[in-house]
């Protein structure tokens, strides 16, 4: 009888695998079954793999697997997220090049998943910091750039003094570096955007196609937030500017009692000479300027200073006072809100401090509220009071008659608003794709020819961070001629965010070596959209946002057919340690690697995906406390080897009970592995490998239920039931070409099953009935229930709900 050693069965398979191109995915037009593209977020290269790896590898090669047993031709690529602040930190702090640290850990994650046996299209491998790839990168600049969609600016931004670049608010934690931890100061930049605003709302429309977690959905919808209101146009009476502010609620207008500025705006230097308060407040307003706009977002929704000028209400005349606060940033709306201290808590207290007035102008029907008295804003539902010619109108019906109104008068139009910023691209470090714009004197921000393409990256460049790109340092890389006129001319020295290279890289793997464009059209019309995305929820923002924007833009380029990448999307929980997170500096680092090499890769695989729901967190304390014992799932695999090579060595027939529970597991498993509930899948064939060994030691047969496992097995486990399938059940080819078995529907229908009472919603008894039994046999068993009739407690039944034959709800008058 064969022993299950991993350490002598899994790497003899690595190395066949490999040889056979097993998981290669067929490009034959004759190749007849359905495609299937899973893909994996890729990883970044910061050094061998982590537990985090080994659980989303471990789901998504489940996943691949499992649609190749199921008869699809399956795309299961890899690649690699190379470039990035992480490599380029990590080869200061070693004395080292960030291209000799990435490719060196690129080569060691690459040999521990083929360790792992992931199966992967290894001949569709690629860098995203190879040449190869990032000219691509700089190409879709290019055509970004010519749609107007890329642009120049200069805007305020967060700055680590630490690593020496800019960060994106959603990289700043706590009004530090979420990276270092060092605290971020503002500096203005001259930086490069992508207009992803423009597509805001197709990228709220389309959400509706997409198969994806409610979670990520509601993220991304909430960070595009969507505002209906009204523009409005307000007057500073002392310069006759005219300046806009969008609100959502415009039947709050008459509640206005001050004007606030962001300290940018371009009026307020203007504002503040015409105040008259110019020596005292422009050391105050330099200073909110130079706070990070992280803090601002934070900032005491109390402070503020007066410029001494007033803004005119235009639905009443009146003139309220004007202030600047870090509150409002520039980047939302347009610079400026009005305050309605009764209607804001924000406002209320800005209000309190400043001893401003507060004006009720909606209130509870039948209700008198004093501002007086008022400890804190109140909400907007009611009837509008103090309100002109609106007096009386419920609110917030009476938004739409308000917005109509401000039309007809000319003081303001409906508008709709969003959150979404534009994408900021520029970042001053070295380990990115250079930007492929040449800065004329002449003629100014001029395309790099594509023929000129990859703009490489050079390698001898000082890269040590020093308050501008390290480019900037390279004369070589600077100095150029501009393509339009040939006279000397610069090259932009700041690199790409990496999201830029990870936005398209899932089409590159359609036609990995395609020379003549970023992809093969053709092949992309065969594999795309993705059927299957796996990674981690903290992408549902950025990373995934990107995609489906980059997308839109593609499609409106008439280069794709379709406006959404991924069709279904699955995240996997966090590995846990004690209760927190892994890290160095807590100790409390778990290493995949040597597990796999003292227990095996599939021991491995199965406590990740046995541990728990594959989206929630799973703590390895809990699992495995210590890695010297053998984990429970190694000592399983070793009881289907048993199992297993003792059904190839008898002929006689399977038990009944055998064969029904071989036929329900593989109807319940089949409908577990395509809702990813691999660790109840995990569990079903646990069951069936005890029924088999009762069957075995009564001396029945067992063959049927050993294939059927060996099959099920193939997805969570494809080293040992590759070794079952092949040397121990006499296949000549591989199990992960075999089909998934078929299930027999007699047998696998349920012969009994357990039938819930309850009395009034609460359950009060459990009673075995078979399968089909009809509605009248379930109501008399529920009637008859002793369980029941003492809740009852002579309590006079109403209704009878019966749910044949699972469910029978006996609802009382009370």
């Amino acid at each position: 009888m064969r022993r299950y050693d991993p350490s002598e069965i899994e790497p003899k398979w690595v190395e066949r695998w490999e040889a056979e191109g097993l998981y290669r995915a067929s490009e034959d037009p004759a190749d007849p079954r359905p495609r299937f593209y899973a893909l994996d977020m890729f990883s970044y290269p910061s050094g061998d793999l982590h537990m985090g790896h080994a659980e989303a590898f471990s789901g998504g090669d489940a996943v691949a697997r499992f649609a190749a047993l199921r008869g699809y031709n399956v795309l299961h690529p890899i690649g690699w997220d190379a470039f990035g602040l992480p490599a380029e930190n990590a080869a200061i702090k070693r004395g080292i090049h960030p291209k000799e640290w990435t490719y060196a850990n690129i080569e060691q994650q690459a040999r521990s998943y083929r360790r792992l046996g992931m199966s992967f299209d290894w001949t569709r491998r690629l860098n995203t910091c190879d040449p190869e790839y990032y000219g691509w990168t700089q190409w879709f600049f290019l055509r970004l750039f010519e749609r107007g969609l890329a642009y120049r600016k200069n805007a305020p931004t967060n700055w680590c003094p630490k690593d020496q670049t800019v960060l994106a608010n959603e990289q700043v934690i706590n009004g530090a570096c979420e990276r270092c931890g060092t605290p971020v100061v503002r500096r203005d930049l001259t930086q490069w955007f992508f207009k992803i605003t423009d597509y805001a709302q197709r990228l709220l429309d389309d959400m509706e196609s997409l198969e994806w977690p409610e979670r990520v959905i509601t993220m991304q919808r909430n960070w595009i937030g969507r505002s209906e209101g009204a523009s409005v146009t307000f007057e500073i009476a002392e310069t006759g500017d005219a300046v806009e502010v969008f609100t959502t609620r415009p039947d709050t207008l008459w509640g206005v009692t001050f004007f606030v500025f962001a300290p940018e705006h371009q009026l307020v230097p203007k504002l503040v000479e015409a105040g008259g308060a110019k020596p005292e407040i422009e050391a105050v307003l330099e200073t909110l300027r130079t706070t990070p706009l992280s803090s601002r977002e934070e900032a005491d929704t109390r402070e503020g200073i007066p410029l001494g000028v007033h803004a005119v209400n235009p639905v009443n005349g009146e003139k309220v006072p004007v202030f600047v606060a870090p509150y409002v940033l520039m980047e939302y709306g347009t610079g400026a809100v009005m305050g309605v201290p009764a209607h804001d808590q924000r406002d209320f207290e800005f209000a309190r401090a400043h001893d401003l007035p507060i004006r009720v102008v909606v209130q509870p029907e039948g209700e008198q509220r004093d501002p007086a008295t008022m400890t804190e804003a109140h909400d907007h539902d009611g009837v509008m009071v103090n309100s002109g010619p609106f007096d009386g109108a419920r609110s917030p019906g009476s938004i739409d008659r308000v917005t109509a109104w401000l039309e007809e008068q000319e003081k303001g139009h409906g508008a709709v608003t969003f959150r979404l910023r534009d994408w900021l691209i520029s970042r001053q470090r070295y380990w990115g794709a250079p930007i492929p714009i040449v800065h004329c004197p002449e003629h100014g921000e001029v395309a790099v020819p594509d023929d000129q393409l990859p703009v490489v990256l050079p390698d001898d460049v000082d890269f040590r961070p020093g308050g501008e790109s390290p480019l900037a340092r390279h004369e070589g890389f600077v100095n150029t001629v501009c393509p339009i006129c040939g006279k000397p001319a610069k090259r932009d020295t700041d690199t790409m965010d990496t999201f830029v290279d990870s936005a398209w890289y899932y089409y590159r793997y359609c036609s990995p070596h395609e020379a003549s464009g970023p992809f093969d059209p053709a092949a992309v019309e065969r594999w795309m959209p993705v059927d299957q995305y796996i990674g981690g929820v903290e992408h549902a923002i950025l990373h995934l946002l990107y995609c489906r924007f980059f997308t839109k833009v593609l499609f409106d380029m008439g280069m794709v057919g379709f406006t959404e990448p991924m069709k279904r999307m699955m995240n996997q929980g966090q590995v846990i340690f004690g209760g927190a997170s892994m890290s160095k500096s807590k100790g409390n680092i778990v290493e995949p690697m040597p597990l796999v090499e003292r227990w095996g890769a599939d021991s491995i695989r199965l406590n990740i995906l046995f541990a728990g729901p594959f989206e929630d967190d799973i703590d390895w304390k809990l699992i495995a406390p210590d890695p010297e014992k053998r984990p429970g799932v190694t000592t399983w695999l070793g009881r289907v080897f048993a199992a297993v090579g003792e059904a190839c060595e008898r002929d006689t027939p399977a038990p009944e009970q055998l064969r029904r529970l071989t036929h329900r597991t593989i109807r319940a498993v089949t409908d577990d592995m395509e809702r990813f509930r691999f660790n109840v899948a995990i569990s079903k064939l646990q069951v069936l490998t005890n029924g088999m060994r009762s069957a075995l030691d009564a001396g029945d047969g067992a063959r049927e239920a050993a294939t059927a496992l060996v099959v099920m097995l193939a997805p969570l486990a494809p080293f040992a039931s590759e070794e079952l399938w092949r040397e121990v059940l006499g296949n000549s080819a591989s199990v992960h070409l075999a089909s998934w078995p078929s299930f027999d529907e007699a047998l696998a229908r349920d012969e009994t099953v357990t039938l819930v009472v309850q009395v009034d919603g609460k359950v009060r008894d459990r009673i075995e009935v078979a399968a089909d039994a009809d509605e009248e046999t379930c109501r008399e068993l529920a009637l008859a229930s002793e369980k029941a009739r003492r809740a009852l407690d002579g309590r006079e039944i109403a209704k009878v709900i019966v749910r044949p034959p699972r469910l029978v709800n006996l609802v009382t008058s009370r």
